[in-house]
């Protein structure tokens, strides 16, 4: 089962170890920059995707995809890092995008930005074949907005397949999170993300392992170090956004 967090020093120091891959380094502003292409626009992404920058990524990617007539092509290829809120801003930006018969995908990805997402298994829902599978208009179709309520049905039925292949584990695994550390739901989300994200385990599998601690299957002692760790980043992270800090 895994183990609450030590009061202040044991934190403090889960929390230094997290900040040092990006404090050592020189941040960097969001920029976007836009450009049309045919019917589809194209969104290059430069600089850090996390909290600070989560509000005007999404107000910018949202007015792209307003402005265009198929969807948007995002590139991510100058992104240095990326943690759980730009994967959430891009998922919430595809459901929109389908849910008005368009698409977004991912053009070119860092390896930073390409970690997230493939430890979330997200990187195939932003390509052509899914936007295909999914209902997704193209150009050559002509679809349009006719088949809105055909496209919505389509998205349901694939995205009841992914749930149902690794929600539930997700799911009790956060339950369990929230009540061991006392998080809400978005923090305990946010939490095994992390997590996943700084052991290099894909989130699925994570979340199989938390539920397994409750059934005498104690988790290794580095994941235990990076869940205590992640609390504390992501509960003073929470914290500040509600204080306005």
């Amino acid at each position: 089962m895994p183990q609450a967090a030590q009061p202040e020093t044991g934190r403090a120091e889960g929390r230094a170890g997290l900040a040092v891959s990006r404090d050592t380094a020189a941040q960097s502003q969001l920029t976007l920059h836009t450009r049309a292409e045919g019917d589809r626009l194209v969104v290059t992404v430069r600089g850090d995707l996390d909290l600070d920058t989560d509000q005007e990524l999404r107000r910018e990617l949202r007015a792209a995809l307003s402005r265009s007539g198929d969807g948007i092509d995002v590139d991510l290829g100058g992104v240095e890092f990326c943690d759980c809120c730009g994967l959430n801003t891009l998922l919430t930006l595809r459901q929109q995008a389908l849910d008005v018969a368009k698409s977004v995908r991912i053009r070119a990805i860092s390896p930073a930005a390409e970690r997230v997402f493939a430890l979330a298994d997200a990187l195939p829902l932003f390509t052509a074949e899914a936007d295909t599978e999914a209902g997704a208009p193209s150009a050559a179709d002509g679809s349009g907005n006719s088949g809105d309520s055909e496209v919505n049905l389509r998205v349901k039925v694939v995205q009841l397949r992914r749930a149902m292949e690794t929600r539930g584990p997700i799911d009790t695994a956060r339950g369990i999170l929230m009540a061991v550390f006392a998080l809400g739901e978005e923090e305990a989300w946010d939490v095994l993300v992390m997590t996943s994200q700084n052991t290099n385990i894909k989130l699925y599998l994570l979340a199989q392992q938390v539920v397994g601690s409750i059934k005498g299957a104690p988790l290794p002692e580095a994941i235990q170090e990076q869940l205590s760790a992640a609390v504390t980043h992501v509960t003073a992270v929470h914290e500040r956004a509600r204080t306005g800090q």
